[in-house]
């Protein structure tokens, strides 16, 4: 059934502008009823015409312009309507709009409808929804690399390979007296092979962006009074966290956030480990424990004015988690000895905490991280690359001397890999990822 949608685009609230777009069959002659440009004249595609949308009693001047199918980002026609930013305007030109006999759109339908006509991949859809989510300049580098549709090159590359290896196995099957099939699937499981490399180069490298897509979590843990708070305060450049002489301060986690060299940190301070009688600080405590196992890297602060105690010894020892030694205090006169892989600051005068941060993005990140890459953004995709990894295995170590059944393994990688462009994907999963947009995307 063919239908026009219309919706806001833009955050409604004051503003310079807000938009309201329109797509379907009937988006030309809807807006038509509507608009007239200030000058006389035919409306030319593509272009911006200023003119007057009549409200009634009343217009409002603003801007039109008009997308004929396919070439607009649905693939139909497509009006939009540059209007003066504000609630009541924006709402009452779509109310109109609406009367007019367009149907509110669903959230993501626009960019729904621009993957049911071809315009865009499933992939570069998701790279799209991670653009307009990024909380950092890196995880914005990387939605943008997927949004323009690279892993979807390299992703049909390889199911080009597919088919091409199923029309051996075809050629094969049809001129069974012609054909050597030792020779045959020696070239099969070769090609296979070359396959399953570049799916380990993909997935490798989901990897380490999902540490730049979710943050990097860092948990700041120690003994109390060791200056855990005054740490973090100075990692932000803010006084976000209490710091008192008083032991047990902190009796919660305190969470920070930072962008360093275009990455998200997470920083959290933790409640000071000792033994302790008091309920709430006893929660902190083990919350500060558990810290331990999920974060990706944990500092461990230590007073570089005193010696180290059995309980620190203990924590390090138990420690699993890759780690900082952070020795804290170094205005004062040093007793602590050598840790190793330790940075020596003063959370008081700020003495190398850039040297610090430095450290904390080369042990978690490291320098060599390659933006340009293709990237597999987010876990449906990675899981999906995972599944076809497990499947070429399969195949790989299947003693199965069968060439029809091969062909039946390898079609099942190939619907698989389909399943990140959007080819073989079904229709709930297509939906489910279309609702995550916002309504007028």
């Amino acid at each position: 059934m063919n239908k026009t949608i219309v919706a806001i685009s833009t955050p409604l609230g004051s503003g310079a502008i807000s938009i309201v777009r329109l797509s379907g069959i009937d988006a030309f002659k809807i807006a038509c009823e509507f608009f007239t440009p200030l000058k006389k004249q035919k409306i030319i595609p593509r272009k911006m015409h200023l003119g007057k949308f009549e409200l009634g009693e009343n217009f409002e001047k603003c801007l039109m312009v008009y997308f004929p199918s396919p070439n607009s980002y649905t693939g139909e026609d497509m009006v939009e309507f540059h209007l003066h930013g504000g609630l009541v305007i924006t709402q009452l030109v779509q109310s109109k709009l609406l009367e007019a006999g367009a149907t509110l759109a669903e959230p993501g339908e626009f960019t729904k409808l621009a993957f049911l006509n071809g315009k865009l991949s499933l992939d570069e859809a998701e790279g799209i929804i991670d653009e307009i989510n990024s909380e950092s300049e890196a995880e914005l580098r990387v939605a943008l690399s997927s949004a323009d549709g690279k892993l979807k090159k390299e992703i049909i590359e390889k199911q080009d390979l597919l088919k091409n290896i199923l029309a051996e196995i075809e050629v094969g099957l049809d001129y069974p007296e012609e054909t050597e099939f030792t020779q045959l699937k020696t070239s099969i499981f070769d090609n296979l092979t070359q396959i399953k490399e570049s799916l380990d180069h993909f997935i490798l490298n989901a990897e380490q962006i999902k540490l730049i897509k979710n943050g990097v979590n860092v948990a700041i843990v120690g003994r109390t009074n060791v200056g855990k708070s005054s740490l973090l305060n100075a990692l932000i450049g803010e006084e976000k966290a209490i710091v008192a002489d008083i032991e047990g301060t902190t009796r919660d986690i305190v969470e920070a956030k930072i962008d360093y060299k275009g990455v998200r940190f997470n920083f959290y301070d933790t409640a000071g480990i000792r033994d302790s009688s008091d309920t709430i600080e006893k929660l902190g405590i083990e919350k500060s424990k558990r810290m331990l196992n999920t974060a990706n890297l944990v500092l461990i602060v230590l007073d570089a004015s005193e010696k180290i105690t059995n309980e620190e010894k203990s924590l390090i020892k138990s420690l699993k988690t890759p780690h900082i030694f952070v020795a804290n205090k170094s205005d004062k006169k040093r007793v602590l000895e050598k840790q190793k892989d330790e940075i020596e600051v003063s959370a008081k005068t700020n003495k190398n905490i850039d040297i610090l941060k430095k450290k904390i993005f080369e042990k978690v990140i490291g320098e060599n991280i390659n933006f340009n890459a293709t990237t597999v953004l987010n876990e449906r995709q990675l899981e999906i690359l995972k599944q076809a990894r497990a499947q070429i295995i399969n195949v790989l170590n299947s003693k199965e001397d069968n060439i029809e059944i091969l062909s039946l393994l390898i079609k099942k990688v190939w619907q698989t890999l389909g399943k990140i462009t959007g080819q073989t994907e079904n229709e709930d999963i297509i939906s489910l990822i279309f609702s995550r947009f916002c309504v007028g995307k």
